[in-house]
């Protein structure tokens, strides 16, 4: 065995018997020892245990150390106060020991275990390995090996430290002749049901005890009877310290372990978190008993409570819908419980039954307090539908919105405090204050709703009227297209938005609205009557091309009686043509921009000037001109927002409305021209003198010769005939070849047919029809066999088709056709 040196151990008293730290000290310590130089490999070893049980003894043999040994001959005292440390000698890596006050001391007293609960938790939370040595004899107890000390110890170190697995090394003293395999087996299970009966945080509330703890046994013999026997088992106990941090050893698990230069810190903070946790300041064993059986019979109530057939059906209907008399009924159910309390605990101390009593009284309420939530859910659902139905019923009555959601509110809020009140219950103060919060922010949220939706279809209503009073009106106005077209817009604009508003403001009135939302509502309805207007005008101005067509149509081929014009020949077509055109380019202006604020703009003159007057024409489209007004994008006095049809716009629509419009004015003036050519029967001047002249002596053979006379009249008279039998102007109408092979192929049997209808008159029967018939029918079918053109315009057949009242009308192939064909219907019918 080596030779101890004492002088090296550097004993040292860490804390006093008061509780107070000694932070110099250990400074010393951990200078003298060269502590901060270890770094992690040093190990902390304490030892706690029952008073003069020889934890000092043991220490001082196994770490040869030098702690006060108590003096048998003194009689058995306190020997330890407080916690010692000293430095283990001879042993690698660097080892702390640290010697704890023995507990259940006769100098303390009995209720006075505050410091052995404190420094044992202190050496469970530094140390990496904690001698607990007991008695042999003691096995089996309760307060003499420590049980309520542990309990009390793995209840609050859980709770207040990280988890970091430390050693319990159970030190057996004067072991008997009770072999150690049976009596380890009763210690691991005692400790056992210490750890299964500690209180645990919900962190740790499936943790096993191996988790924080390793548990090992060893038993060492008398050592004033055995003293050789003693030391040479210690000798032996004393080698599982070598390389006790090794994985393996005693100190093997190093979790959470603190760099040597700090343990003096770590200590300290740990010291201070123990002193200042005022749940080790537990009270003495008759409070302690009074406190777990008031425990138990207050957990038992509870689990009777939780089970009862009344509180359940209770929770089973106040589950489903509200329940009449729920706070009555649901207080004298804990009052029934709270009886049996009293009456089970009522000769325990009255501090600790009054205690449990709240805590059970606090536990019962938390249980039943869903159950007063669902009660003021169901009568805030109820409230709530409440008054919805009778607002609702209050506005079919007519009565004013803002009116009828005071008075059904103030109703449904009376209401549902009557609920509260029946609902509360007297062994709890609950607040339903935010559930009747909840209330009225839902029945304003439901109020704000159904005002939204009548505003927004009273709004709906009125701009639907303002729609229907100006969209027809307004698209009339532009069809006219005139100079005060603007002006007669915004007269009926302001006449409609004026009787809209003085019917939509009194509508308002009921729902007592601020002054900004109802002028903002005023305002919104202004805007929709100008969106209105704006909107047909946009369409107006996207149509504008074929009302400009329409208005040249009407003013061309109209005179100023709106009678449709016949061009006679007397008609000055470029002044119409230039009115129609003036008239349709005015339409163009109407549409240009949006005129709605009168202020003034020069569209109509410059586009009058430009596109009228002769500085712009068709003939000149595809040349440009850099000053040009209508070479732009924008009016000068009109906004982009109010410009519908830009310069440029404008431009090319006059353009393309010249270009379509050039076709009527080239038929006019055909139709004129052919209608002259029709009416000219006459030959020229020149052409009557040079017959008079070239003619005279054949004048006077027929005067002569009145015979000839005769002649020339029956030859007129057959030539007549032929012409209207034959229709000679129409067989031209369509080329001159195709009129004379017509005429040529049908002069012999026209002929013919005319001799046998003046044969059959002289004779006095009528010719046969079929005859005419059959000619007029080859007459036709040769005609349709030769290809003509197509036939020239209404307006001017019309004019050239003219004749006298005993003649055939002048027509085209087919419609001959279609008159024969219906005067030998006539005929035959």
């Amino acid at each position: 065995m080596p030779v101890k040196r004492e002088e090296d151990s550097c004993s040292t008293q860490l804390i006093d018997g008061n509780g107070e730290f000694n932070a110099k000290g250990l400074d010393n310590f951990t200078s003298t020892v060269k502590l901060t130089r270890c770094g992690l490999s040093y190990a902390v070893v304490a030892i706690m245990g029952p008073q003069s049980s020889g934890k000092s003894t043991l220490l001082n043999h196994l770490f040869y150390t030098n702690f006060r040994e108590m003096d048998a001959f003194r009689g058995r005292s306190q020997t330890t106060k407080g916690i010692w440390i000293a430095k283990a000698i001879g042993i690698e890596p660097l080892t702390i020991v640290m010697d704890l006050e023995g507990t259940d001391g006769r100098e303390r007293g009995e209720d006075d275990t505050t410091f052995e609960k404190q420094s044992a938790l202190f050496a469970l939370a530094v140390a990496d390995v904690v001698l607990i040595n007991m008695w042999c004899h003691d096995i089996g107890r309760e307060q003499a090996a420590n049980k309520p000390l542990l309990k009390t110890v793995f209840q609050v170190m859980m709770r207040l430290f990280s988890p970091r697995k430390t050693t319990l090394l159970f030190v057996i003293r004067d072991k008997t002749k009770t072999p150690l395999e049976y009596l380890e087996p009763i210690l691991r299970e005692d400790i056992q049901k210490i750890w299964d009966g500690v209180r645990k945080p919900q962190a740790h509330k499936d943790t096993p005890l191996s988790e924080f703890f390793n548990v090992e046994v060893t038993a060492l013999p008398s050592y004033e009877e055995k003293e050789e026997q003693f030391k040479n088992q210690v000798a032996q106990l004393r080698q599982q310290f070598f390389h006790s941090i090794s994985p393996g050893g005693l100190a093997g698990d190093r979790r959470g372990v603190v760099p040597a230069s700090g343990f003096s810190y770590s200590a300290q903070q740990i010291w201070m978190v123990i002193k200042e946790n005022k749940d080790l300041d537990l009270p003495a064993h008759k409070v302690m008993v009074a406190t777990v059986r008031c425990e138990e019979i207050a957990n038992e109530k509870f689990g009777s409570l939780m089970i009862n057939e009344d509180w359940r059906a209770l929770e089973h209907e106040v589950h489903e819908d509200a329940v009449r008399n729920f706070g009555r009924r649901l207080s004298s159910i804990l009052d029934d419980f709270l009886s049996e309390y009293d009456a089970e605990s009522v000769f325990f101390e009255e501090n600790v039954r009054s205690l449990k009593r709240q805590q059970f009284l606090s536990k019962a309420l938390q249980l039943v307090h869903p159950a007063f939530i669902s009660q003021l859910g169901h009568l805030r659902d109820k409230s709530l539908e409440a008054f919805k139905t009778q607002l609702e019923q209050s506005l079919r009555r007519g009565e004013a919105f803002a009116a009828s959601v005071r008075k059904c509110a103030d109703s449904t809020i009376i209401e549902f405090d009557k609920g509260c009140s029946d609902a509360a219950v007297r062994h709890a103060n609950w607040d339903a204050s935010k559930v009747r919060d909840k209330l009225h922010r839902d029945i304003e949220a439901h109020a704000s709703s159904v005002r939204n939706d009548k505003l927004s279809n009273l709004k709906a209503t009125y701009e639907k009227q303002i729609t229907a009073a100006l969209a027809e009106p307004i698209e009339s106005l532009f069809e006219v297209g005139g100079s005060d077209t603007w002006a007669s817009i915004r007269k009926l604009l302001k006449r409609e938005t004026d009787v809209a508003i003085s019917c939509f403001s009194p509508a308002l009135s009921g729902f007592e609205l601020d002054q900004d939302t109802f002028d903002r509502m005023m305002q919104n309805l202004k805007d929709y009557a100008r969106s209105v207007v704006e909107k047909k005008a946009r369409e107006e101005a996207g149509k504008v091309l074929m009302r400009m067509k329409d208005r040249f149509n009407t003013v061309f081929s109209h005179d100023s009686d709106s009678m449709p014009r016949l061009w006679t020949g007397k008609e000055d077509i470029k002044s119409i043509t230039k009115e129609s055109r003036s008239e349709s380019l005015k339409l163009l202006s109407v549409v240009a921009a949006i005129r709605l604020d009168e202020k003034p703009d020069r569209i109509e003159s410059i586009l009058f000037s430009r596109l009228l007057e002769g500085t712009f024409s068709i003939r000149d489209r595809d040349r440009g001109d850099s000053g040009d007004p209508l070479a732009s994008s924008s009016w000068e006095e009109v906004s982009r927002e109010n410009t519908l049809l830009t310069p440029v716009q404008c431009k090319s629509l006059w353009r393309q409305f010249m270009a379509e419009t050039e076709y009527t004015v080239t038929q006019a003036i055909s139709a004129q021209e052919a209608y002259r050519q029709s009416n000219n029967l006459l030959p020229p001047a020149w052409a009557i003198m040079a017959m008079i002249i070239l003619g005279f002596n054949e004048f006077m053979l027929l005067l002569r010769n009145p015979l000839y006379l005769l002649v020339l009249f029956v030859v007129y008279l057959l030539g007549k005939a032929l012409w209207v039998q034959m229709n000679i102007p129409g067989e031209f109408r369509n080329g001159i070849l195709v009129g004379l092979i017509s005429i040529s192929s049908r002069f012999l049997p026209t002929v013919a047919d005319l001799l046998r209808r003046l044969a059959a008159e002289a004779q006095g029967n009528p010719a046969p029809e079929a005859s005419r018939t059959t000619h007029h029918v080859a007459s036709q079918s040769f005609r349709s066999q030769v290809n003509s053109p197509n036939p020239v315009s209404s307006s001017v057949s019309s004019s050239s088709n003219i004749s006298t009242e005993n003649d055939f009308e002048y027509m085209s192939p087919q419609l001959t056709h279609r008159r024969v064909t219906q005067m030998e219907q006539e005929e035959s019918s």
